[in-house]
């Protein structure tokens, strides 16, 4: 969107420019057709946008903090040099077929605002735009689609190696800005670079907790909140989160209001997989109707700040995990057992799938491993009581013992 803004672009200048609710250009006072597009999301990005012939040409040169003010003035003079010049505006070195399509930077831009902010969670926006910053768009961000050479792309694979989940993402997301550019009218000529990378295999971590260790936990709570190491916050959303299987998130953002006593549920207004209810058994009600509301705060877990919710519960779970004994245990490993528990007393995937609040089955698919130890104690179940139907020609006189008459029948 065209804006009369005009000013000198600098570093200082640039980094002052506000966000609003709609895009906004501003351009450069002493360059013409030099400008800087604002979004809503704080993100800004150099571009040109100039005419020759007759007809317009816009280009984006690439995001500010990757791009200086300076280095972008110099690029879009000889941008604009070479486009009323009648030619294609060409980067240094590169040949024709490589120079066709937009930037990394560019494509990444549209893909944080036209997919990311429209279908993605905020966590799941600043997750995007983290790879984005620190892996993508320092290597790629300045190249077009046609330069980027699958040599290149498994260079930064490898150089990840170490952190082998976050070079598996780092190439998915560069993977999926090509995926976006193949359904446009401009598709890359040279095809995805990506499709030739050997992805890291993933080791899944589970950890699940077995009785004992969920009463030493339960145990340890109320030792340290009644010496007054961890607040009474952070004890009750510890507990919640052992007796639902519900996310961090989840129980961390429960208002009063979204406490359903009268029938019994919770009710999650924006979960990871969208709104959804849960049941509260009576261990849960009871703790919820024992919590004391804070007056003022419409938070079911609050902080210590006025109004405020309890932000982090990082801090003392390190100080539960270690006094409990349980240093390998991640909070979210509460929720893995709670499934693991649920598996041990006979319930079925699908039922555990809706307990959890799971959108896919393959999402639940990953605890089926674990169905085997049920499966076998439902047999033994069936079995037992089939026995006397089976055996029906052996059935024991009343003195004589039930593992006689099984010896006899086999």
């Amino acid at each position: 969107m065209r804006s009369s803004n005009r000013q000198l672009l600098t570093k200082r200048s640039v980094e002052a420019l506000p966000a609003a609710d709609r895009e906004i250009v501003y351009w450069d006072r002493d360059l013409a057709g030099f400008g800087v597009r604002v979004y809503p999301s704080g993100t800004k990005v150099y571009m040109v946008h100039t005419r020759a012939k007759g007809k317009s040409r816009r280009v984006t040169i690439g995001r500010h903090g990757l791009w200086s003010a300076e280095d972008a003035r110099s690029e879009a003079g000889r941008l604009i040099a070479d486009i009323k010049g009648g030619g294609a505006p060409v980067r240094p070195g590169a040949d024709t077929a490589s120079v066709n399509g937009p930037t990394i930077a560019e494509l990444a831009e549209d893909y944080m605002t036209g997919h990311v902010a429209v279908h993605c969670k905020p966590g799941t926006a600043r997750s995007v735009r983290s790879i984005l910053d620190k892996h993508v768009l320092p290597e790629f961000g300045r190249l077009r689609l046609g330069e980027v050479t699958p040599d290149r792309v498994a260079a930064l694979h490898y150089r990840l190696h170490e952190t082998p989940i976050m070079a598996n993402q780092a190439v998915d997301l560069l993977s999926r800005l090509y995926n976006r550019a193949a359904a446009s009218d401009d598709p890359p000529a040279t095809g995805n670079p990506c499709r030739f990378i050997k992805k890291y295999p993933s080791r899944s971590r589970e950890r699940f907790l077995a009785e004992q260790e969920f009463a030493r936990l339960g145990a340890v709570l109320d030792e340290l909140a009644d010496a007054g190491r961890i607040s009474a916050s952070a004890r009750t959303a510890i507990r919640l989160l052992m007796l639902t299987g519900c996310r961090r998130s989840e129980i961390l953002t429960l208002k009063w209001e979204d406490v359903d006593l009268e029938h019994d549920e919770l009710r999650l207004r924006d979960s990871k997989t969208g709104a959804r209810e849960v049941p509260l058994s009576p261990a849960v009600r009871k703790i919820l109707v024992g919590l004391p509301r804070t007056p003022g705060s419409p938070w079911l877990i609050p902080g210590s700040a006025p109004g405020r919710r309890l932000g982090n519960l990082n801090p003392a779970w390190e100080i539960v995990r270690e006094m409990a004994g349980l240093k390998d245990v991640r909070i979210h490993d509460l929720r893995h057992s709670f499934a693991s528990r649920a598996l041990a007393r006979g319930h079925s995937l699908t039922m555990i799938g809706r307990l959890l609040g799971h959108r896919q089955p393959q999402t639940t698919a990953r605890y089926a491993h674990l169905a085997p130890h049920s499966v076998k104690s439902a047999a033994e179940s069936v079995a037992d009581s089939l026995l006397a139907d089976v055996f029906a020609r052996c059935l024991p006189k009343p003195n004589t013992s039930r593992s006689e008459t099984i010896k006899h029948a086999t």
